[in-house]
């Protein structure tokens, strides 16, 4: 499967609808208990991009990228206004951000990665699409202006030379969700859109 490392266009996805999706198996038990199972580790992501078109121009700018896109056929970046940062929405991305790992003054590769924590739960989401030239990279709560490189592809933190044993590794950071069209199909009608209705238009989040 291609990857094009290509943003959908902003001013469409900011009105798109989607967000998160689980899959739990509930099997419902003769005394009225429930057992309750994930096949899933992570969520994927559904959104609906038809939702951010509202001139012509827009509709004409949507069938571009699909037609580059193939279809279903090629991945590309979306950016989920929702959730695209390591910070909280009321401050600015920092280098103390979300914590990648602790040195051992042997590993020089960090995965980028995002905690989601309510109460005593935590879940870590893999960054895999951050976006270039905003990651920000702290060893030992000191922020490091040089001697690492960001892999925007695959979303991993090298070092030129391993951070040392017990220093902590933290990272801040925008990202974007990898996904593909889920369709190989637009229908639009004129007479409908200038009516108010708009196409339903898939996009769905894919495993990298």
């Amino acid at each position: 499967m291609a990857f094009h490392e290509v943003r959908f266009p902003t001013s469409l996805s900011f009105g798109a609808l989607g967000g998160p999706e689980r899959r739990t198996e509930i099997v419902t038990l003769a005394n009225g208990f429930e057992e309750r199972n994930s096949p899933w580790s992570e969520s994927r992501r559904r959104y609906d991009a038809g939702l951010g078109l509202r001139s012509l121009d827009d509709v004409e700018t949507l069938l571009a990228f699909f037609e580059a896109r193939a279809g279903q056929l090629h991945g590309f970046r979306w950016k989920d206004w929702a959730d695209h940062r390591s910070a909280p929405a009321s401050r600015p991305v920092g280098a103390g951000d979300q914590f990648l790992g602790t040195g051992d003054g042997v590993q020089t590769d960090f995965a980028l990665r995002k905690a989601y924590v309510s109460g005593a739960q935590t879940h870590f989401r893999d960054i895999a699409k951050p976006v270039e030239g905003s990651v920000r990279v702290a060893v030992g709560g000191a922020e490091q202006s040089a001697g690492w490189q960001v892999m925007p592809e695959r979303g991993m933190v090298v070092f030129a030379a391993p951070p040392p044993a017990g220093a902590p590794v933290t990272a801040g950071f925008l990202f974007d969700v990898p996904v593909r069209f889920g369709t190989d199909r637009i229908e639009v009608s004129m007479a409908t859109f200038n009516a108010g209705e708009l196409p339903r238009v898939p996009v769905v989040e894919i495993r990298l």
